[in-house]
């Protein structure tokens, strides 16, 4: 808040309105004690500078009109123990669960194994990256997409920030489309009475606004882990034989059919389902604006980018591969597909009995959860392009709870594409809505990294020092070069596959390249349409041009040093438990 001198009030008047704080502004800008309880339901959908209380002083609204002009604030609901399940667990849903059986049938389990160390080994440097970049600017609204605009280029932000968010208006629709083959391993009835279903409770959540979604992320990504740890369990008893058929599976799979699929090109194959899968991990830096204490909770999810990489991802797929042959007729994609809907998760388990429905009920809650996720993304990212003025204004309308409400609404309508589940060709549909969104996910985070290099060289140009920011990247500098590196090698390998298959004997195939390359087609067109509408055609912002103070936590170096002298004395005489838990999290 301003400081009294600022405005020309007196110090009793100050201290009334200091009282006002942001965690409490909502309540205390308008009055929500009178009226009946659907009015002030109904009331609560007014744009968050609607109606002023009538009893605040001249002082004190002028006061709050300042807050307002600073930029309208989303709701910040998500606590310390949402941001940890979501941190570990959102994310893992169509790709990991359902497309890692196209990733086996063309990579072979070695493939497998090769591509998602290499991208998983990459995302960890994005993440500290992001992490640092969340805790500099965990005011601005929208995330890694206002940080491109101020570190980078506004054609490249306004390219790489339509691709994130049109993946996302599709990525709800996949997981629904999903989520429908997935009920097919029960029953036949029509699956737009599931999508109808599913919608509503999806939309339903996200109207209840960052604290439903922070619940509801928290429930399902917890049923979700512990599954992956029950899967773990059962497979490794599986392939030493210990239950099902009682079959010792050892690595029999590496040796016949095989550890490649296709050699090379099939491990290349692999990255761009691998990103896919990962995806949402940058969920971290997204939701930097809807923090209650950004500078340490971030940090500690950071930490458990690491241990989701390597528990959640690396050795589930390792443990399929020793269970699932990449020539197996139920895998995605494979001609005769059964009615598992390709889940490699319920084939590794299929010999045992019940527990194949488990999992796969599992995984239809992870596919909701995801649905879930994208609906909640992609109606902050269209808030966030309109505030930056990339999408109309009309989308940047706040409500009296912090939701982006006209944004909610039409990712809610984008939605509705889901009934395109009745559609018979369903896997087709899958394919076309899955190569949309993969590429984007590899376009965020070379946008993370790119913005992170900008902000160091900047930091270093105008005299800053890292001793200044809340948080510091472990990998540094390098560790986002080490990034950029691998994702255009990702995307030189895809446009080698998207244009030669895997399996064509060589031959060029149009159609497959516009389904695996069309993000990077509607890139480009954005970037340079960007560029001939704005006339700038400056590659990036100059380093000393960059304005560090936009949105902006200002730290001192000096308390940091003393809370972190703190937190490490109080942490050196706590109980035995504490310290390992704090060391490992």
């Amino acid at each position: 808040m301003g400081k009294s001198s600022e405005a020309g009030i007196s110090p009793a008047e100050s201290s009334s309105i200091k009282s006002i704080n942001e965690a409490t502004v909502s309540t205390a800008i308008y009055n929500t004690s009178s009226g009946s309880r659907w009015q002030r339901f109904k009331d609560s959908f007014k744009r968050f500078e609607d109606d002023t209380d009538p009893s605040f002083s001249a002082e004190e609204k002028a006061e709050i009109l300042k807050f307002r002009n600073e930029g309208e604030k989303l709701d910040k609901s998500i606590s310390p123990r949402h941001m940890l399940m979501i941190s570990i667990a959102t994310g893992i849903g169509t790709g990991l669960l359902v497309g890692s059986g196209s990733s086996l049938r063309e990579g072979g389990p070695a493939g497998l194994l090769i591509g998602i160390i290499v991208v998983g080994a990459m995302l960890v440097n994005v993440m500290e990256a992001a992490g640092e970049l969340a805790v500099t600017y965990g005011d601005l609204t929208g995330g890694f997409n206002a940080y491109t605009t101020i570190l980078v280029d506004s054609s490249f932000a306004f390219a790489v920030s339509w691709n994130y968010c049109i993946q996302w208006l599709c990525v709800m629709p996949l997981e629904l489309v999903t989520a429908t083959m997935l009920i097919k391993y029960w029953t036949d009835i029509n699956a737009d009475a599931w999508v109808c279903i599913f919608y509503v409770l999806i939309v339903t959540i996200n109207f209840c606004g960052s604290a439903g979604y922070g619940e509801a992320e928290f429930l399902f990504n917890t049923a979700k882990t512990l599954m992956i740890i029950g899967f773990i369990i059962l497979c490794i008893v599986l392939v030493c034989g210990g239950a099902g058929d009682k079959v010792y599976y050892g690595a029999k799979y590496w040796h016949n059919p095989g550890a490649f699929a296709y050699s090379f090109k099939g491990v290349c194959a692999v990255f761009v389902n691998t990103a896919f899968s990962l995806g949402c991990t940058e969920m971290l830096a997204f939701s930097a604006a809807e923090q209650k204490n950004p500078r340490r909770a971030i940090p500690s999810a950071t930490k458990q980018v690491f241990y989701r990489i390597i528990f959640l991802f690396i050795i589930p797929l390792f443990l399929i591969g020793l269970l699932v042959p990449y020539n197996s007729s139920d895998l995605l994609g494979s001609s005769g597909a059964s009615k598992t809907h390709s889940s490699p998760f319920v084939i590794a388990v299929s010999s045992v009995k019940v527990v194949p429905h488990i999992v796969n009920a599992v995984i239809l809650l992870a596919v909701l959860s995801v649905g879930n996720s994208a609906l909640f993304c992609a109606s902050r990212t269209l808030q966030s392009l309109a505030e930056q003025g990339y999408a109309p204004k009309y989308f940047n309308y706040i409500d009296r709870t912090g939701k982006p409400l006209r944004a909610l609404i039409f990712s809610s309508v984008i939605g509705l594409f889901s009934f395109i589940a009745a559609y018979e060709k369903q896997e087709l549909v899958f394919d076309w809505l899955l190569s949309i969104s993969g590429l984007s996910t590899l376009f965020t985070w070379t946008a993370i990294v790119i913005s992170h290099v900008r902000f160091r060289a900047a930091f270093k140009v105008q005299g800053y020092s890292i001793a200044e920011l809340g948080y510091v990247s472990k990998t540094g500098i390098y560790g986002s070069y080490f990034a950029i590196v691998i994702n255009v090698l990702i995307l030189i390998a895809q446009f080698w596959i998207a244009l030669w298959p895997v399996g064509e004997d060589g031959k060029a195939d149009a159609n497959n390249f516009f389904q695996n390359y069309l993000g990077m087609v509607v890139a480009l067109v954005m970037y340079f349409g960007h560029k001939l509408w704005t006339k700038n055609w400056k590659l990036c912002i100059p380093a000393s041009d960059i304005d560090l103070l936009k949105g902006r936590r200002i730290f001192n170096a000096d308390v940091i040093a003393q809370e972190v002298a703190e937190e490490q004395e109080k942490i050196k005489n706590s109980p035995l438990h504490y310290r390992i838990y704090r060391f490992w999290c």
